[in-house]
C-alpha cells in the first residue's frame, strides 16, 4: 500500500488547539471528521429511523420536478445517496472528506450498490465533478461547514453551475434562529435518531456553533459549525442567481419558527420573469463576511 494512502487510514485525535471556541475556520473540517468518528457515524444518524422519519420528502420534490441525474455534495456516510439510488435516481455522491466516502461505498455496497463517489471542496466543485445535473443536494446541516461568506457565496456558485438551466438545488440546515434567539431545545426526531447518542452544543454565539457529539461507549467528538440565520441563507441563494426559494421546517411547509429543529430549502434556478422580493438583510458579524 502506498504510504500516503495508508496514513489517510490512520486513527487520529481532532485537534482543536488550545482554545477550541476559536476555531472557525472553513478548511478545519476535512481534519474533524477523523476515522473513529466517521466510523460511529451511523450509530448517531440511525438508518432506518431516518429513513421513516423523513418519508419521501426529498423523492416527492425530486421527482415532481421530473429530475434523473443528482449530485449529492455532502454524502457524508452515504444515507441519502442510497436512498435516491433505490428510487431510480442517477446519483453522484461527493464529498470533502475521504473516511466518509470510504464509509459510504462500503453502506452501499452492503446494500447492493456500487457509488460513483468524488472527493470534491465545495468551493471547486466543478473542477472535480463533470456534467450538469437536475438537481444538488445538500443535506445533513453539512452547509454551515463554511464559515465565511466568501466561501458560502463560491459554494452556492457552484451548485448553481452544476444544475441544468432549470435545476434544483435542496440545502438544509439546523434551526440555529432557534438556538440563538431562544436557546437549545431539540426532539431529535428526523436527523439525529441514534439511541444512547446525544447531539448538543456545547458553545453557541454568533459566529459559532460547537457542537459535542457522545456516544454510549464514553467517545465523545465535536464539530465547529457556522450558525446561519434562516433569512441569511435564502437571501443568499436569491443573490446568487436561484430564482425561487420555498423553505419547510421539519418537512412541513407550514410551521412555527421556533418549533423545527430543521429548515430544509428548495432553491429553483428556472428563470423567472417575475420579480423577486427579497427578505431584509440578516445582520452578521464582521469574520462572517470576509
Amino acid at each position: 500500500m502506498n504510504p500516503q494512502n495508508e496514513s489517510l487510514l490512520d486513527y487520529k485525535t481532532q485537534d482543536y488547539g488550545h482554545d477550541p471556541t476559536e476555531v472557525r475556520h472553513t478548511d478545519t473540517y476535512t481534519d474533524e471528521y477523523v476515522r473513529g468518528f466517521v466510523e460511529k457515524w451511523d450509530e448517531l444518524i440511525d438508518w432506518d429511523q431516518r429513513w421513516a422519519a423523513e418519508g419521501d420528502f426529498f423523492i416527492e420534490q425530486l421527482q415532481s420536478r421530473g429530475v434523473r441525474r443528482v449530485l449529492d455534495v455532502a454524502t457524508g456516510t452515504g444515507f441519502h445517496s442510497v436512498r435516491l439510488i433505490e428510487a431510480g435516481f442517477d446519483v453522484v455522491s461527493a464529498d470533502g472528506s475521504p473516511y466518509m466516502l470510504s464509509k459510504a461505498f462500503e453502506n452501499a455496497r452492503r446494500r447492493g450498490h456500487v457509488l460513483r463517489t468524488v472527493q470534491a471542496d465545495w468551493r471547486w466543485l466543478n473542477r472535480d465533478v463533470y456534467g450538469r445535473f437536475d438537481a444538488v443536494i445538500c443535506l445533513g446541516n453539512s452547509f454551515t461547514h463554511l464559515f465565511s461568506e466568501r466561501d458560502r457565496r463560491k459554494a452556492l456558485a457552484e451548485f448553481y453551475a452544476a444544475l441544468v438551466h432549470d435545476g434544483v438545488l435542496i440545502l438544509d440546515q439546523r434551526n440555529y434562529d432557534a438556538i440563538l434567539d431562544h436557546g437549545f431545545s431539540s426532539k431529535h426526531k428526523y436527523y439525529y435518531c441514534g439511541e444512547k447518542v446525544s447531539a448538543e452544543p456545547e458553545h453557541v454565539d454568533e459566529g459559532l456553533a460547537r457542537f459535542q457529539y457522545s456516544f454510549a461507549d464514553g467517545s465523545v467528538y465535536h464539530l465547529n459549525m457556522f450558525p446561519l440565520r434562516k433569512r441569511y441563507t435564502r437571501n443568499l441563494m436569491h443573490e446568487v442567481g436561484f430564482q425561487s426559494i420555498d423553505t419547510y421546517g421539519d418537512f412541513l411547509e407550514t410551521y412555527h419558527e421556533e418549533d423545527p429543529d430543521f429548515f430544509v430549502h428548495v432553491a429553483s434556478k428556472q428563470y423567472d420573469e417575475a420579480e423577486i422580493v427579497e427578505e431584509p438583510s440578516a445582520e452578521l458579524p464582521k469574520e462572517a463576511q470576509q
